[in-house]
């Protein structure tokens, strides 16, 4: 983990995580975090907040990257429509069998080229090939993968790509409370960080006890608490 730098900054560095994480872990507009801050007493302008996530999201989001397990050998792919200043563009997405986000690739196309981009961008980013590929029935996937001479098994279907259709469920519900976002750029930032920390803190209650939640929950903070140390 690399130490993050909190210097010349009016607040201690626990009030800045805390407001960092408060906008990132739950659908909260900076407002709502300042309002949340006040109530403790912290008088924090949604400005400072909103910089604060700029600068110390991306950071953050790297070092939890760097703490996460390997992910499973069954990866899905899938893309969603999202507007982008008047803008139709598209959110190109791989999460693996437990519904661990690998990858947000944000693109102004839905065809082969896009989907090779996504799949040679996460292949290096996690270092290895899937043994299963699932993915819908947009032929653009399929070409794709006989582009980048993908050897596993590629299933194709609505049904088995829920693990995907349903895992864009929390950005869109950022992206409301937001009300859209603002330009392709800044989109790619949140995405990128926002999955970060919601492969952090996604714990599937329902299938597990509450003692073993517990665990999950003590250990996922533990995990932010070892990203956004202060540096000495």
């Amino acid at each position: 983990m690399k130490p993050i730098s909190y210097a010349r900054h009016r607040f201690p560095p626990k009030v800045i995580r805390h407001a960092v994480w408060l906008y990132l872990r739950f659908t909260l507009s900076c407002r709502d975090v300042e309002e949340l801050l006040a109530e403790r007493g912290l008088t924090v302008s949604n400005e400072s907040i909103r910089r604060w996530v700029l600068k110390y999201g991306p950071v953050i989001a790297k070092n939890l990257r760097r703490s996460r397990p390997k992910p499973h050998t069954r990866w899905h792919l899938d893309e969603m429509v999202v507007s982008i200043a008047g803008r139709q563009m598209y959110m190109w997405r791989a999460v693996d069998s437990e519904g661990e986000v690998l990858e947000i690739l944000v693109q102004p196309h839905r065809d082969k080229a896009a989907a090779v981009r996504l799949l040679r961008k996460f292949r290096r980013r996690q270092g290895f090939v899937p043994a299963v590929i699932v993915t819908d029935k947009l032929r653009s996937y399929g070409a794709a993968l006989r582009e980048i001479g993908f050897s596993g098994l590629h299933e194709q279907g609505l049904r088995a790509n829920n693990r995907a259709e349903n895992s864009h469920q929390p950005l869109r519900r950022r992206e409301r409370k937001m009300q859209g976002f603002k330009s392709t750029k800044s989109a790619q930032r949140f995405v990128s960080v926002h999955a970060a920390v919601y492969n952090t803190f996604n714990v599937q209650r329902h299938l597990i006890s509450r003692r073993i939640q517990r665990q999950f929950r003590t250990a996922a903070h533990n995990s932010w608490s070892d990203a956004t140390v202060a540096a000495a």
